[in-house]
């Protein structure tokens, strides 16, 4: 089978600060190269795409030498760190923007939702912007029609359809432009992170629409989002970015491994994950068991995990330890808060102090990875300090804990209680 999109040696470089050569004579140069077909002579190697550190060079690579190929009816999820080039490699897919280097064969109609308001025009009406986006992806006026209602119910806007588009709120704006391009028959549906606006309800509802045409209407969708859930949950396929290359290809659930630990979640020591919001508090030590290791390995019929946590306060502060379990999709399922159920909050002098706590894991854990989120906080719940998954345990069996009662509920938070006896 042809793929449906394949990209070969992809770049697109962007020039820091002024654009342009700096002289007409240059310009023009490049001008006359580029209708001939020729390289750019004034294309330098530029730097990484590094968005956190300072480059010698004018030049930046926001994309370098980006292969893949996407087959009909594939769900392709980008992911990768604020700044991978995530948003980029989608604008020249959708031609708003053209490559530096590199080529893109396309067999079909591209829909594209980029961000909010991406192809409305703010003066027209919702209904005239249907029509409107739908003679963009070339469609005749009566296809359009037949698939008004469609569209406007969908995007729950229907009373507000005859009203111009610059009164909707981001969150309509994105309802009506997800409902345009899902309806409108493109081969390939472009979606970049801008679900994120609607509310629960519409996301359950705008991937519902693109699982539906993908895997009912053989269409290909490209998925970029931060919510590891949904790009587990829809997609076949992961491409991860990372300093505008490409670091992974391959499964879904492997993507989403691997970019985690580039994230800084495997590989390092608990205190080397750990982020500081406050002054007056530093962590010198955190041990597990014993040991430093970011990585635990447990078993059988119940377990327990023992604590150390080292550090100075340059002012006293009430202190309260927490464990958040949260699993492979950064969901939590349990919290340990022993500060809060057993009695009042000691205030912590100046000085060098050392907490040990014996924490007991949730009842009925299956096989498999979960995380532990470590986190500091005073009694008005103001955040000190998070470790993100600081830990990361590897359960070979069944835990059962019968000192503690964990109550689970999806999706949210967390009670635990304490037994006694």
């Amino acid at each position: 089978m042809k793929p449906i999109v394949n990209v070969e040696n992809l770049s697109k470089q962007y020039r820091l600060g002024t654009i342009g050569t700096g002289t007409i004579r240059d310009d023009v140069q490049r001008w006359l190269h580029r209708l001939q077909g020729k390289e750019d002579p004034f294309l330098k190697v530029g730097d990484f795409n590094d968005r956190a550190s300072k480059g010698n060079s004018e030049y930046v690579w926001a994309l370098k030498d980006i292969n893949f190929a996407v087959m009909p009816g594939e769900v392709l999820g980008i992911i990768g760190k604020n700044g991978a080039g995530k948003s980029t490699l989608l604008k020249i897919l959708s031609k708003v923007t053209g490559p530096t280097t590199g080529r893109i064969d396309f067999d079909g109609r591209i829909g594209s939702l980029l961000e909010v308001g991406t192809g409305f025009h703010p003066e027209l009406t919702g209904r005239e912007n249907i029509f409107l986006n739908g003679a963009i992806l070339g469609m005749r006026k009566h296809e359009i029609r037949s698939k008004l209602d469609q569209i406007i119910d969908f995007s729950g806007c229907e009373r507000y359809i005859d009203t111009p588009v610059k009164r909707y709120s981001s969150g309509m704006t994105i309802r009506l432009g997800f409902a345009v391009a899902a309806h409108l028959d493109p081969e390939i549906l472009i979606v970049d992170e801008v679900l994120a606006v609607g509310d629960a309800e519409f996301q359950k509802k705008a991937i519902g629409k693109m699982q539906d045409v993908s895997r009912n209407e053989g269409r290909t969708v490209l998925f970029v989002s931060h919510n590891m859930a949904a790009v587990k949950n829809l997609c076949t396929k992961g491409l991860v970015l990372d300093k505008g290359m490409v670091s992974f290809e391959g499964k879904t659930v492997e993507a989403i491994d691997y970019y985690f630990s580039i994230q800084g979640s495997k590989g390092a020591t608990i205190i080397e994950k750990m982020s500081t919001l406050h002054p007056g508090l530093s962590i010198s030590d955190i041990c597990v068991n014993g040991s430093s290791s970011d990585c635990i390995h447990i078993s059988g019929q119940s377990a327990s995990l023992e604590v150390s946590i080292k550090g100075f306060l340059t002012e006293p502060l009430p202190l309260c330890f927490e464990a958040v379990f949260v699993d492979e999709n950064d969901i939590p399922f349990a919290i340990y808060n022993p500060d809060f159920s057993f009695g009042t909050l000691k205030t912590i002098p100046v000085g060098t102090f050392e907490i040990r706590k014996i924490m007991h894991l949730p009842t009925r854990m299956n096989k498999g990875r979960f995380y532990i989120n470590f986190l500091f906080v005073e009694p008005l719940i103001q955040l000190f300090m998070a470790i993100p998954r600081g830990l990361t345990v590897e359960c070979e069996g069944f835990v059962n804990d019968s000192g503690y009662n964990y109550s689970f509920r999806d999706g949210g938070l967390i009670n635990l209680s304490y037994c006694a006896g």
